[in-house]
């Protein structure tokens, strides 16, 4: 491309493990036009990240060695600048926008102060005028109330403030290259739907109806170059929204380069093809996601039949449903209420309430999946907690195969849990890091008093592992030595380890690759088909919530807004707040899933 900022050719990454040098980016080269975005996919481990580290210089050198042809910045070469011509160009010309938020912020210093240090630092202008445009700059991220964010801590801020900050400390200096690195991929899908749209909005500069001034205008007036954009993420959907070029990456090579509509609607390479296919559908039900290996390997067929195979009929649908319902519900839920105090003053005067659940009543039948849906902080994740117990509820009745939770204690309760289990959010904090994977799966065993005799427990430790899609060899290992997928499929085996009746998975796909997140999904219900569980599955992304549920719980702030059939509630939305959610879900074409699906 004649017209570009940045221009990288044959990047090569090694890293040192054990003594030796591993090389992890295979001679990658791209261009970014002046003005537009590249948007750069693939799975975790592909390069995708990596490979702009590099050219940000903030790689460990000891540990790290890079080679190029070029990486080119403006007509510039930078893969030779020293620390402190790269003090220079980060933040001023190339900026970046981390994944997480909050481990980006230090928490100990407000909000204001932060963004304004990275102005002082590139800047010759006074404290004043620097903090009047970080209070401007707010504005233009669309943050609410900016002077008083200017002087709030990050753990004040939610999850998409907390982003909107780190974007406007991004913005600060008037960047000619912003580098978003994973920014929406912790966000629910209506937060991520506003931050896309921002970034696409600051890209074009801010609207004239902004209540500030356009966000390309300098603080010496001059006229600067359009913002280019490097928009890094594992899901070709969220890509779509943003980004004018696509770059796929796999196992640490370019794989297929072009403009984003001819990828999204003609991929050649049978990997990109994977990553658009494993994405649930949003107009037809599966029985299975197609997962990337079918792809790579050939055993993903393009005939019609074959696709045909995997799709639900509506006959299918509602046989499996009259099943259902034709049974006495396994769990009910009435009136729920946990609500939180809040305290104050030297006597801890409590003064107000956090009503998390307010008011929610269901029912679970027997070999159904309900799902709950809803943005952070509308109490679905306390609710799974109270139905556990794991979290006391404030009011109201649990019902579970016609037993009063509310009333249960001590070994009463614990035979109850060992009935109901619960599949976390974050499988690596549901671990213990100095336990041996069989091990922590073993350990509910021995707490409920099942398979007292160790090599007939160790055996059915291998059996499970081998159920989720590991080795028995796996036992040894300690979690970190485990992919996020693998290690979710760990905590799996772990809540079937004492042969539940239902299983609460607490989003427990939201942090995988699209790729890793079909292959966990698939798992799900393959073992519910096998050993006839019950789930509540908790999300915030209502397109896989769709696809794994029967029911659907809609709730917002700590109250149901809408319950039903899946499909019905999905194709046809009552509430307000439904529909905002499901406006939300990136819609990109899936022709190569299931197209005959289109036909039913």
């Amino acid at each position: 491309m004649a017209n570009a900022l940045l221009n990288i050719k044959n990047l090569k990454i090694s890293f040192l493990r054990d003594g030796e040098w591993n090389e992890a980016v295979h001679g990658v080269s791209f261009e970014v036009p002046r003005g537009k975005t590249l948007g750069i996919v693939g799975e975790s481990g592909s390069g995708k990240s990596v490979s702009n580290l590099a050219v940000m210089r903030l790689l460990n050198e000891k540990q790290s060695k890079i080679t190029a042809d070029e990486i080119i910045l403006d007509g510039k070469d930078i893969l030779n600048l020293n620390e402190n011509q790269m003090h220079d160009i980060r933040g001023k010309r190339i900026a970046m926008i981390f994944q997480e938020p909050m481990t980006s912020l230090n928490p100990v210093f407000q909000c204001g102060f932060q963004v304004t240090e990275a102005i002082l630092a590139h800047e010759k202008v006074t404290e004043e005028e620097a903090k009047a445009r970080v209070i401007s700059l707010f504005k233009k991220v669309m943050l609410p109330r900016p002077e008083a964010i200017y002087k709030s801590y990050p753990h004040e801020l939610s999850g998409g403030q907390k982003q909107r900050v780190m974007i406007a400390m991004a913005l600060a200096c008037n960047p000619e290259l912003l580098i978003a690195d994973e920014p929406t991929t912790a966000l629910d899908v209506t937060v991520q739907k506003e931050i896309l749209k921002l970034l696409k909005q600051l890209q074009q500069g801010v609207p004239e109806n902004s209540e500030s001034s356009k966000f390309s205008e300098r603080s010496d007036n001059t006229v600067p170059t359009p913002l280019s954009m490097i928009f890094i993420s594992h899901d070709l959907g969220v890509v779509s929204e943003v980004s004018d070029y696509i770059l796929v990456m796999h196992d640490g090579r370019v794989v297929e380069f072009g403009e984003s509509q001819e990828i999204l609607n003609n991929p050649q390479d049978p990997y990109t093809k994977g990553l658009l296919a494993c994405r649930p559908p949003m107009d037809y039900r599966l029985k299975r996601l197609p997962i990337v290996k079918e792809f790579l390997d050939g055993t993903w067929k393009e005939d019609a039949d074959f696709k045909q195979q995997l799709i639900v009929t509506q006959e299918e649908r509602d046989a499996h449903l009259k099943e259902i319902y034709s049974r006495e519900p396994i769990l009910k839920v009435e009136h729920l209420k946990t609500w939180f105090p809040l305290k104050k003053g030297l006597f801890n005067r409590v003064y107000d309430k956090v009503k998390a659940v307010d008011d929610v009543s269901f029912e679970v039948y027997p070999g159904e999946t309900l799902g709950l849906v809803g943005e952070s902080g509308c109490g679905k994740t306390t609710l799974g907690r109270s139905i556990l117990r794991l979290v006391e509820p404030s009011e109201g009745k649990i019902i579970f195969e016609g037993k009063d939770v509310m009333s249960l204690s001590g070994n009463d309760l614990r035979e109850y849990r060992k009935h109901a289990q619960i599949v976390f959010q974050d499988p690596y904090s549901s671990l213990n890091p100095k336990m041996r994977i069989g091990d922590a799966i073993a350990e509910p065993m021995l707490v409920h008093g099942l398979e007292p005799d160790a090599k007939k427990r160790r055996d059915k430790v291998c059996e499970l592992l081998t159920e989720v899609g590991l080795q028995p060899e796996h036992y040894q290992r300690y979690p970190h030595e485990f992919s996020g997928g693998q290690r979710q499929r760990i905590c799996i085996a772990r809540a079937l380890a004492v042969h539940p009746k239902l299983i609460i998975c607490d989003e427990s796909v939201s942090a995988l690759d699209v790729s890793v997140q079909a292959q966990v999904l698939n798992l799900l219900n393959r073992l519910k088909k096998d050993f006839g569980f019950t789930y509540v599955f908790i999300s915030h992304d209502l397109s896989v919530v769709r696809f794994m549920s029967d029911r659907i719980l809609v709730m917002y702030n700590g109250r149901p807004v809408e319950l039903g059939d899946a499909d019905e509630i999905f194709n046809n939305p009552k509430n307000e707040y439904t529909k905002k959610l499901i406006n939300a879900i990136p819609k990109i074409n899936d022709n190569y899933g299931c197209p005959a699906g289109r036909n039913l």
